[in-house]
């Protein structure tokens, strides 16, 4: 199992564990591109073509809002691409 798949499957868990670098990293394996903030905020922005731009809060531990959302993203990218 590549880290890729791995990494996936956590979210698709939705492990209460994730990191935000762990989602970041997932919403750009997905086509997303990462705006970060220009006046010292700490939500980054993440857009893609056709799609609702996402915001997620650098913060730890994670909601469990913000994995779900990026379950949500993750599930629908490998249902387009298998």
């Amino acid at each position: 199992m590549s880290q890729t798949d791995k990494l996936f499957a956590d979210i698709l868990d939705e492990n209460k564990n994730l990191r935000f670098a762990d989602l970041c990293k997932a919403l750009e394996l997905c086509g997303y591109q990462k705006k970060q903030p220009s006046n010292g905020s700490s939500h980054y922005t993440y857009r893609k073509k056709d799609c609702y731009p996402i915001t997620i809060p650098k913060q730890q531990p994670m909601h469990r809002v913000y994995i779900s959302v990026v379950s949500d993203v993750v599930r629908a990218y490998l249902q387009e691409n298998n």
